[in-house]
């Protein structure tokens, strides 16, 4: 997304601070990006879309033919409101989970969507509520990570899954059940280095081949997501030639490890929606702490968004390119500086490592009045934001093409924050 100073304080002044803004025409680029790289025979994409469930970026996946893997009963209602269709034929949603809670049983049975299973006890979980038909089975392959060990989706790390010498079991439970096996699924992460995860991804081929003589009904396998994006260097490309190539040769050897046609699918989720979407602040006040015998001072600039906003930073140290923009446009010399937010925690900071140690970033000395952007937040930030300190949500905006925006969710209020609050009587 290329930065506007001008439209950014417009959008300031009208609807305050912090906010989001989406830039239509990069999620489109990455959307175009993934239709290429499944541009073969039998290879659909998916959108995993607990990275950014907006109406608006259903919508634009939905219209590019990008189907959906949802992890709960209420990201399956937001992706059919958003146009998605239910049923099996073909599973446009997948439900991917390894609990059903809330609503998420009475969503599977009324809709009829494919569910993927990561636990035993699910296949009786489906038994005793009167399920008919085909599931998925996620499987834990023994290997895949994230960018840390929080992250891990594979290994004996992650609770992701059932542990793929186990799978036996399970299949025999799922026949007994009367479930045929339609789709197998695994998610290795987007934490590997690019020559890493096309060999983790080559040889999750080969394991789902080693499987398909024992399923005579399935009709796809899943490589899940792990596509990675470079928060660091938004000049990095992934090879997308070398992904088709990928794609189509492992399909290939699964239809040829099962004897008759075989899907292939892939979930990006980060990929997509990573750099479509900046996290705008405010510069409230910049103060310093001096060296004792605790440790060295810092210059923390305060800003207006918090770990409410955007919370991978306090939660696994994740980095954001940040940006300075001085209200006055002038020039300013870098200083090394910490970018804190308002809320009542001490963790509430943008630029610490993934050891919760401050990281200051060298930034244009920042003043109050000046607005900050945090950079790549559209995976996982308005997606994972809260109400810690009775916050409300910031807005979310979406800038268009023809450079027209639009506001897409509104600034919460203390109505909104209430409104789930109640007095009933309980019969026990």
């Amino acid at each position: 997304m290329t930065l506007n100073p001008e439209l950014l304080q417009k959008l300031a002044n009208t609807a305050g601070t912090p906010f989001w803004l989406y830039d239509a025409a990069t999620l489109r680029q990455r959307i175009a990006d993934i239709k290429f790289i499944t541009d073969s025979p039998g290879v659909q994409a998916r959108f995993a879309m607990k990275a950014c469930p907006a109406t608006k970026v259903l919508q634009e996946m939905q219209k590019a033919g990008i189907w959906i893997d949802a992890v709960s009963g209420n990201e399956v209602l937001r992706a059919l409101a958003a146009g998605f269709q239910g049923g099996q034929e073909p599973a446009q949603v997948c439900l991917t989970c390894d609990v059903f809670r809330d609503n998420a049983l009475d969503v599977v049975l009324k809709h009829g969507v494919l569910p993927n299973i990561g636990s035993p006890g699910q296949i009786q979980d489906l038994v005793k509520a009167g399920y008919k038909g085909a599931i998925s089975v996620r499987v834990n392959p023994g290997f895949g990570h994230g960018h840390v060990n929080a992250c891990d989706t594979g290994g004996p790390s992650s609770k992701h899954g059932i542990w793929f010498e186990d799978f036996a079991e399970i299949n025999k439970a799922a026949q007994a059940a009367g479930f045929p096996i339609h789709m197998l699924h695994a998610h290795i992460g987007s934490g590997p280095q690019f020559d890493e995860l096309v060999d983790n991804l080559t040889q999750l081929a080969e394991e789902f081949a080693s499987f398909l003589p024992q399923l005579p009904y399935l009709r796809s396998v899943s490589l899940g997501g792990g596509i990675p994006h470079n928060y660091r260097d938004p000049q990095a490309k992934v090879p997308l030639e070398r992904l088709k190539k990928l794609f189509a040769d492992c399909r290939e050897r699964l239809v040829a490890a099962a004897g008759r046609p075989i899907g292939l699918e892939i979930e990006p989720g980060r990929y997509y929606v990573a750099p479509t979407c900046i996290l705008v602040a405010k510069v409230t006040d910049v103060k310093r702490t001096r060296d004792n015998i605790k440790g060295a001072g810092a210059t923390f600039a305060m800003v207006d968004a918090g770990f409410v906003d955007l919370v991978r930073p306090a939660m696994y140290g994740s980095y954001h390119r940040i940006t300075v923009l001085p209200h006055d446009g002038a020039q300013r010399p870098e200083v090394p500086i910490v970018v804190a937010g308002p809320l009542c925690e001490s963790g509430d900071v943008f630029t610490r490592d993934d050891q919760e140690l401050l990281q200051p970033r060298d930034l244009p000395q920042p003043e109050a009045g000046d607005l900050l952007v945090l950079h790549d937040a559209g995976a996982y930030g308005y997606a994972m934001s809260s109400n810690y300190n009775s916050i409300g949500r910031a807005p979310q905006l979406w800038l268009e093409e023809d450079g027209s925006v639009q506001m897409i969710s509104r600034r919460e209020t203390l109505a909104d924050l209430l409104k789930a609050e109640c007095s009933e009587k309980l019969s026990v």
